[in-house]
């Protein structure tokens, strides 16, 4: 996207007053989305982002600046910027750049800009209408399709000068069901860093089938009791309690700063010995892959906790320099306008030994949590509170009636540890991470967990 020899001379400017690291991430990204709502195409979108960060350490001291001109005056006058921040001494400094070529495990087959509007126009229809065509209690559906081209280029004074380009497709579908002036609602929406060839593998149909369903089921739903239970949690999007009651307390981004209940705990027990998780950015056409960070770093698989013992953090470079610790190749950012820093990729627990029906068969009373929610989390001392959007009550083994209102109340150490059997069914589910560095896509997964003792939150008593 820039040449060599001006990205060199950008790179020694923003060093130039002293800095000992200097880095440019140059970005080009298209979007496309179509919407339908009111059993019509509502809205089609097209934007380009275009621009580049530069960032400058000193030590632990980072300084970092942005732009849109991406001629080399432009480039220039904002790696000044950085310069004139971090000192206003002088000196000399000689960048050589070495081109690298990442491993693409991701090949694409069907890039969505070289396909017409009509034939995503179908596709995105064909969901929407088998969400409508489910039941007459489905009385309105809302969908999108949405697809990413995004290119990077990455270069530093380390000498590195890498580039990639991702493309991610997803469709969503959301799905209002009305019984007798009771309306509920239900969502699904999967994605893939793939292009169009995705719907090779997921068809639109039953994208808008299962959204319809969950919102039938909440239809007939009861009021979920309260109190501490015992809770089976299913797999797929279920992995966003880990993501968020234990995750994020194992980016470098809170740890390094002392922020996080996981900080200093490397080699100690954190969770049940049931317990492996992993953040793997290197999954072929997972939606939270990567094959470089916004570092340039390859991306790679993390085991963060085995068989109960906390055994690595996700760093990026700034935070690696505070903890004395390498990158991990989780630094990322929504664009050039954020600062990066360590973020999961696609994480989840492992496929445990424990059958699935032994896992639901051996709770006496308590919630099936078949589909999560959204919810929140804080980082600092692990306290969460995440809603149940699909549930189940279980009776003597059995999966019994649907219930609605439920939430999961507790704290990522102590859930960790209740954590006593595992399934084999793992599966990931997408979403969008917001944190300091923007929103980016991420993949949540697990199989089938059982929590032996957690508060659930409802409306109604037991």
């Amino acid at each position: 996207m820039i040449k060599k020899n001006i990205l060199e001379r950008v790179l020694m400017k923003a060093m130039s007053t002293g800095a000992d690291f200097a880095e440019i991430f140059v970005e080009h990204t298209r979007s496309n989305s179509l919407y339908f709502i009111n059993s019509r195409i509502e809205e089609i979108s097209d934007s380009t982002i275009s621009g580049a960060g530069i960032r400058a350490f000193l030590g632990c001291r980072c300084v970092s600046a942005s732009t849109t001109d991406l001629s080399e005056s432009g480039l220039v006058t904002c790696a000044e910027r950085v310069a004139d921040v971090i000192s206003q001494s002088r000196a000399e400094v000689s960048i050589s750049l070495t081109r690298a070529i990442p491993t693409n495990v991701h090949p694409i087959k069907i890039v969505p800009d070289t396909v017409a509007k009509s034939r995503k126009v179908d596709l995105l229809k064909a969901g929407c209408f088998a969400a409508s065509e489910k039941s007459p209690e489905i009385f309105q559906v809302s969908g999108s399709l949405s697809d990413v081209d995004h290119e990077i280029l990455v270069a530093n004074s380390d000498g590195l000068l890498i580039g990639d380009r991702s493309i991610r497709t997803r469709m969503g579908i959301s799905a209002i069901g009305d019984r007798g002036g009771n309306r509920q609602s239900g969502f699904y929406g999967p994605g893939a860093k793939m292009g169009l060839e995705f719907f090779d593998t997921v068809d639109p149909k039953s994208v808008g089938e299962e959204a319809a369903r969950i919102a039938l089921v909440k239809l007939g739903a009861r009021p979920c009791p309260a109190g501490k239970m015992t809770v089976a949690i299913e797999n797929g999007f279920g992995g966003v309690i880990f993501h968020e009651a234990c995750g994020h307390s194992l980016e470098a981004t809170s740890v390094a700063k002392n922020t996080s209940q996981m900080a200093g705990k490397l080699g100690m027990k954190i969770a049940s010995e049931k317990v492996t998780a992993v953040d793997d950015g290197t999954i072929p056409g997972a939606w939270g892959s990567i094959n470089i960070d916004d570092e340039g770093t390859p991306s790679r698989r993390n085991v963060l906790i085995e068989n109960g013992i906390l055994k690595s953090y996700m760093i990026d470079k700034l935070n690696g320099r505070r903890m004395g610790m390498a990158p991990t190749g989780n630094s990322r950012r929504q664009s050039y306008a954020y600062d990066p820093t360590s973020r999961m990729t696609n994480t989840f627990i492992e496929n445990g030994n424990d059958k699935n029906e032994d896992i639901i068969a051996s709770i006496e009373y308590g919630l099936l949590a078949n589909r999560m929610g959204g919810g929140s989390v804080n980082p600092i001392n692990g306290t969460f509170n995440f809603s149940v959007e699909e549930g189940y009550i279980v009776r003597n083994g059995k999966i019994c009636e649907p219930v609605l209102g439920a939430s999961l109340i507790g704290k990522g150490s102590e859930i960790l540890m209740n954590i006593d059997m595992v399934g084999q069914n793992l599966f990931c589910g997408q979403g969008m991470c917001g944190s300091s560095s923007g929103s980016i896509p991420t993949n949540v997964g697990q199989p089938l967990i059982r929590v032996s003792s957690i508060t659930v939150g409802g409306t109604a008593e037991e």
